[in-house]
């Protein structure tokens, strides 16, 4: 096997340090985190200066844990059975039984850090990635704290990976980035959205600033609207008791959705240090227009599945899910129509939508360019004009897609819809991804820009809490209103066809 630490010309080795995973024996670690770190050293970007350490309070021996992390690979990852790099992960691997309340384990923590340091030369770094209940990220960082286990000596570095939701309304938001900033400074605090990991997203900035065509058309003297959509074609699921606390509005609109528009939207960064490129996406946030109480009634749209059928099988109710109330009121489908106050997006409507039990699972920004005037075809078989789309899709198969009018061969002028396609694998090949190796490598070298800041957070809160003041003061008639297997309530339909609009349903 060729060393997995050496450096390639893709981009310097990851510092040196520990990565140690609060709730490491849950399904994020297995199926997620550490695939990502094997995708990683195949890639030659992790140091050989490395350990992983799981904290977490199911009992399981540490040769049971790295018996675990094999296995794991061999399904999640696709590693071969004979396995290099595998045993490299599982040999610098580590497990300790302990209780995210209990002082005591923390003590025991700094001192297995200590070791781990003395051990595998990491000087001092360590990332802790906290993939737990929302509830413990506050014990967690405060016992951290605690122990002086935050504390970055010179030369060193400390950093916290938290998973969403950062709170579940913008009091709890602003109460949680309090009590993480009175422990660690937000340069140490990086609020990972695993939706920013893929490469799709991250090539939007790219798109966009890096090629001279598409940047002078980026404004609503030529885009008619946008829409997004990050549909799952799957239920709740095992979520049933998560989802009844959250629902799809706290789960996906603050942080997915939003990331998502703030990168179509964002005035071009002076530069794309992390800060100034989150500058330019907490301001898109900041201008979405507040919605009053009564454009709550017309702007937002909820639902919520009932029985049908998903992928030719029957699919049950939401309320038949394990774990969710019989009678729950929760919504599996949010349909939202936002305007941004800025210049460039003035009178531009977005429309966004996720939804749970949809025909497929599918992740795409799509813009639709204003139609081109007729008059120059009023003499011709033409009866009107088909815009421009431009379809961004992030997942299942990342790539872009341009529609555009040609003429269609004949005596007569007929115009005819033609696609360009360029799909990620056919040029650069299908790289192995869970999503989460960018934010995992930018961790490591310090780079933020990929994670939310505190401002961000909290502005995203700001834009659906009238709607959940709303929703709450109202509880919804007619639960479930969609079924399994469509593409949501009609309601949705009805947002876009007022404006003279539809959804992409391709």
């Amino acid at each position: 096997m060729a060393d997995p630490m050496e450096t390639q010309d893709s981009g310097r080795v990851a510092d040196r340090c520990i990565m140690v995973i609060f709730g490491a024996s849950g399904d994020l670690t297995t199926r997620m985190l550490l695939p990502a770190l094997y995708n990683l050293a195949r890639a030659n970007l992790l140091p050989k200066q490395f350990a992983v350490l799981g904290f977490a309070k199911d009992e399981i021996s540490e040769d049971d844990f790295r018996k675990r992390t094999r296995e794991g690979l061999q399904h999640y990852a696709g590693a071969p059975a004979d396995c290099n790099i595998c045993d490299w992960i599982a040999d610098h691997t580590s497990y300790m039984v302990a209780d995210f309340a209990n002082p005591a384990d923390f003590v025991r923590l700094k001192d297995k850090i200590t070791e781990l340091e003395q051990q595998h030369h990491t000087q001092g770094n360590v990332i802790y990635y906290l993939a737990t209940l929302p509830r413990f990220i506050s014990e967690i960082i405060r016992q951290l704290g605690e122990q002086g286990l935050t504390r970055e000596d010179p030369g060193t570095w400390r950093r916290v990976i938290i998973e969403k939701p950062f709170g579940n309304d913008l009091d709890s938001a602003r109460a949680l980035n309090r009590e993480i900033a009175q422990v660690i400074k937000e340069s140490q605090t990086f609020r990972i959205d695993h939706y920013l990991g893929k490469e799709t997203v991250q090539n939007l900035l790219v798109f966009r600033f890096g090629n001279g065509i598409f940047e002078p058309v980026w404004n609503r003297r030529y885009i008619d609207h946008v829409e997004i959509t990050v549909a799952e074609s799957l239920g709740v699921e095992r979520r049933g008791g998560y989802y009844e606390h959250a629902g799809a509005l706290r789960d996906m609109i603050p942080n997915h959705l939003l990331q998502l528009v703030s990168l179509t939207a964002m005035e071009p960064p002076i530069s794309f240090q992390a800060n100034a490129v989150r500058d330019e996406q907490a301001k898109v946030i900041h201008a979405i227009q507040p919605l009053a109480p009564e454009d709550v009634l017309t702007r937002a749209v909820r639902g919520q599945y009932g029985e049908g059928a998903s992928g030719g099988q029957a699919a049950p109710a939401y309320r038949s899910e394990q774990f969710v109330d019989p009678q729950s009121n929760v919504e599996t489908f949010v349909a939202l129509k936002l305007q941004l106050d800025s210049w460039r997006w003035a009178d531009v409507p977005f429309y966004i939508r996720t939804g749970k039990r949809l025909p497929k699972r599918v992740t795409e920004i799509v813009i639709q360019f204003r139609r081109a005037p007729l008059v120059l075809f009023r003499d011709t078989p033409v009866e009107r004009m088909t815009p421009n789309l431009l379809v961004i899709h992030i997942q299942p198969d990342e790539g872009i897609s341009l529609s555009i009018g040609a003429k269609i061969p004949g005596a007569h002028v007929r115009i005819g819809d033609v696609k360009m396609d360029f799909k990620y694998a056919d040029y650069f090949g299908a790289e192995p991804s869970t999503g989460y190796e960018r934010l995992l490598y930018d961790c490591m070298i310090g780079d933020a820009t990929l994670f939310q800041r505190a401002d961000m957070v909290e502005a995203g809160w700001g834009v659906v809490e009238p709607i959940l003041d709303v929703w709450k003061a109202l509880p919804p008639r007619a639960f479930p209103n969609y079924a399994a297997g469509s593409w949501g309530p009609k309601e949705a339909d009805e947002l876009m066809r007022r404006d003279g609009r539809k959804w992409r349903t391709e």
